[in-house]
């Protein structure tokens, strides 16, 4: 039998690959390996200020403290990234599905590796392939009534990370709002909080990220817009795809979710569909990386 190299999925900021369950769950149902992993600084790679596990706690010392994950980058997460793909997929091309700031981290890696990627799917994320840093499209008017920023509980330039304090009872209200508004099982929403990290390298997303023709264009994209997402509005999203297409040799592949930020909790079936169905047509035989006609 063939071998078709596992479907690699890629969290965003503060997550980690524990927020794919409920899709590999799905594939798995349907025939399809896939493999999520921990981007460097999150889930098992993730290290927290000191402030946030001491007693009492001091929420000034949190809201200073520098951040463990300050040094990490676009292009050194993406260095990481592309050694898992390579492993996962034993040098073959994955197709890779990519969500929110993890979205920068895989648009970095497709540069340095397209030979690895039989597809790059973005799910609602960063697709910063103008030159531009991530964190610069955060500003966008395209983005406006994204909720953030207000969330945050240090100033990103000061500690080097974007800085959430779960633990906050207001603040937890907020950040799922932002991530979970449809996220209808209490327990799967409140854990979910629970379990993001403190800090998201502010590094990955202050890196400007050049990509080319060459080597990023030449690979299939696809996009799934999720309209009812908080963190990363509608609008910003289609600013990205038409962005991927000025550069991409074929026309990237839309489909649109009535969803949150987070259709892997909210829409685990759906959203798995939507993977199995690209997964199929990146391992075609006769798929080209050629411009359509």
């Amino acid at each position: 039998m063939e071998f078709t190299a596992p479907v690699v999925l890629v969290h965003g900021f503060w997550h980690g690959s524990w927020c794919w369950s409920l899709v590999a769950e799905q594939l798995a149902s349907s025939g399809v390996a896939s493999v999520a992993v921990d981007l460097d600084g999150h889930g098992l790679k993730s290290r927290s200020p000191r402030a946030r596990w001491a007693r009492p706690f001091d929420t000034g010392a949190f809201a200073t403290e520098p951040s463990p994950v300050s040094g990490i980058t676009a292009s050194s997460a993406a260095a990481s990234l592309v050694e898992q793909v390579r492993r996962i997929g034993g040098g073959r091309p994955c197709l890779v599905v990519a969500h929110s700031m993890g979205g920068a981290v895989a648009t970095a890696a497709a540069e340095q590796a397209p030979e690895l990627f039989a597809e790059l799917m973005y799910v609602t994320a960063f697709a910063p392939v103008s030159g531009a840093p991530a964190a610069q499209y955060i500003g966008m008017p395209e983005n406006a009534g994204e909720m953030v920023a207000g969330g945050l509980s240090a100033d990103p330039a000061s500690v080097g990370a974007l800085r959430y304090d779960s633990g906050d009872s207001d603040r937890r209200a907020l950040i799922r709002e932002t991530f979970y508004n449809d996220v209808t099982d209490e327990v799967t929403a409140d854990a979910a909080v629970s379990l993001l990290s403190a800090d998201a390298p502010a590094g990955v997303a202050s890196e400007p990220i050049t990509v080319t023709a060459e080597r990023y264009g030449s690979i299939p994209h696809s996009y799934v817009v999720c309209t009812r997402d908080n963190a990363i509005r509608p609008a910003l999203q289609r600013l990205m795809i038409r962005e991927i297409d000025a550069i991409s040799a074929r026309p990237t592949t839309v489909v649109e979710m009535d969803s949150s930020h987070s259709p892997f909790l909210s829409r685990p079936a759906a959203l798995a569909d939507v993977i199995q169905v690209t997964h199929r047509a990146a391992h075609r035989p006769d798929r080209s990386r050629t411009a359509r006609a």
